[in-house]
């Protein structure tokens, strides 16, 4: 089998880490992997922030909801969406900013940045490190702009605790194949029945995982969370950083 391929299989979420910084040399490769990653237009609408500092990563940590691995994690990557560069461009050519009007400049970003974490995580594993993505950089992403000194068009998207791992955690099972692959359309046909079927299986891994405290399934965990908008203050703090997503 591929070396790649059993890599992106074999991916786990790493919450818990050792002391051991994470080498230049190490990160100096993870950062060529995401400038490499494809970006729309080649506009490379995205910027990456490394946070090694005690304090700064602890802030952090506060500002998301206190997850201890942000503060445990020798490294930190924040991932923006930025567009300031290409006003920047777009100045320099006397031309209007007019995209960053519209919802595509969003939607651009949002994808720019989730290629390159991919690009990122990729890379990290593959030198042995573990990670964890941290959406909830966005819960006070106001304030966190303000801590990293984000210019006008770059909104912190997601964040990227990277380290030499403490264990191997646990593998979570995925939806079967056939709720996530379709061939030529849209298949809805079985949807219900292959929810049902991995809520069995979810519920038997948090079983296992959690010694018999939990059997918490997929449905009640994606109930509970999206039943609400878990994150209210991103759409005032992006729209105070440019993107008017009309």
């Amino acid at each position: 089998m591929n070396n790649v391929l059993d890599l992106l299989k074999d991916h786990r979420s790493i919450r818990k880490y050792k002391e051991d910084s994470v080498p230049e040399e190490y990160l100096d490769n993870i950062i060529q992997s995401v400038q490499s990653a494809p970006t729309s237009i080649n506009g490379q609408q995205i910027s990456v922030i490394a946070i090694e500092d005690k304090a700064r990563k602890k802030k952090i940590s506060q500002l998301s909801g206190d997850q201890e691995w942000i503060d445990q994690a020798p490294l930190m990557l924040i991932f923006c969406s930025d567009f300031y560069k290409a006003k920047l461009a777009l100045e320099k050519q006397g031309k209007e900013f007019g995209i960053i009007d519209n919802i595509e400049a969003t939607l651009v970003g949002s994808v720019d940045v989730g290629i390159a974490l991919e690009a990122a995580i990729v890379s990290a594993e593959s030198l042995g490190l573990g990670i964890v993505p941290i959406g909830a950089v966005r819960k006070e992403s106001e304030e966190l702009a303000k801590m990293l000194e984000l210019p006008e068009y770059v909104f912190p998207m997601v964040g990227l605790c990277i380290g030499f791992p403490m264990d191997r955690s646990n593998k979570k099972p995925r939806l079967p194949k056939k709720a996530v692959f379709h061939r030529e359309k849209y298949d809805s046909k079985d949807m219900k029945k292959l929810i049902d079927e991995y809520d069995s299986t979810m519920s038997d891994y948090m079983k296992e995982r959690t010694n018999g405290e939990s059997d918490r399934n997929w449905s009640q965990t994606v109930a509970q969370i999206y039943e609400n908008v878990y994150f209210p203050k991103v759409s005032d703090s992006i729209r105070k950083k440019g993107y008017k997503s009309e």
